[in-house]
C-alpha cells in the first residue's frame, strides 16, 4: 500500500498515512479511519486536510549495484513492457 502525506488545516502538522490509491481522505476523521491515527481531541472530525504532493522514488541499476539495465531497457521483455 502506498504511504501518502496529509496536512491537517487545523494545526498544520504532516501526517504520513497508508492507505488504497483509490481512497482520497478530505477531514481528519476520514483520514484517521483510513490511517488508523488515534482520536484528538483538539481537532474535529471535519476538520479539512490536504494532500502533499511527494516525489516516488527511482531506483536507478547502479544503485542497486548490477551494471546491466533492466530487460525492458534494453528491449528484451519481448513486447511485454511499454
Amino acid at each position: 500500500m502506498p504511504t501518502y502525506d496529509y496536512r491537517c488545516e487545523a494545526n498544520g502538522q504532516v501526517y504520513e498515512v497508508r492507505h488504497g490509491m483509490t481512497l482520497q481522505p478530505r477531514t481528519w476523521g476520514e483520514l484517521r479511519s483510513a490511517g488508523g491515527l488515534p482520536a484528538d481531541p483538539a481537532i474535529a472530525d471535519e476538520t479539512p486536510v490536504t494532500r502533499l504532493l511527494s516525489a516516488a522514488g527511482v531506483v536507478n541499476s547502479r544503485v542497486l549495484k548490477n551494471p546491466e539495465a533492466p530487460a525492458c531497457a534494453r528491449n528484451g521483455c519481448a513486447g511485454n513492457c511499454r
